[in-house]
């Protein structure tokens, strides 16, 4: 069977929407891009800064509640949704649960061949570029470059730390078939 989803799980500012941006320009058939950002953006404003929806804290952590839960599912099922449609997605997820997360994602992408990827990259590095992008509450990255790996089992690993978005993008899709 021929992969159909690749799913990048790392923390934040690990590198995964380059090398996302990268897998795009390299692999030889159109894929579409989801990311749990747009996700996030997607939601009314009001569930993000809320118990029931997602809470970004001021020391980097994240907080969600049944309302963003529901929603997360839905959008998860709506992804393998348009795989199962005819089209090929690369997911750009945080894994904020670990190996629950993972197993999430498994249960909407039953069925489906999946390549599971982790994005890794040093926490000093990640808290570097979560500086420089301005966007990300203090402490984000730090607080989930070793969190969402927790228990997740991968197909293949790349860092970011010293090794450039295409590089890590021809690696995935060498995995590809």
């Amino acid at each position: 069977m021929t992969t159909q989803v690749i799913v990048l799980n790392g923390g934040s500012s690990s590198g995964k929407s380059g090398i996302v941006r990268c897998l795009q320009a390299v692999l030889p058939d159109p894929w579409l891009a989801v990311g749990v950002d747009s996700l996030v953006e997607a939601m009314p404003a009001s569930m993000r800064a809320s118990d029931a929806g997602i809470e970004f804290t001021a020391d980097g952590g994240v907080n969600v509640g049944p309302e963003f839960r529901t929603l997360q599912t839905a959008w998860q099922e709506g992804v393998a949704a348009t795989v199962r449609a005819g089209a090929r997605v690369v997911i750009d997820d945080v894994f904020l649960g670990g190996a629950a997360s993972q197993q999430e994602w498994r249960k909407a992408l039953a069925g489906l061949d999946v390549l599971w990827v982790g994005v890794r990259c040093e926490s000093a590095v990640a808290a570097g570029r979560e500086l420089a992008r301005g966007d990300r509450a203090p402490g984000m990255a730090a607080s989930q470059a070793d969190l969402v790996h927790q228990g997740v089992l991968y197909d293949l690993e790349v860092d970011t730390t010293h090794t450039e978005s295409l590089d890590c993008a021809r690696a995935v899709a060498a995995r590809t078939d």
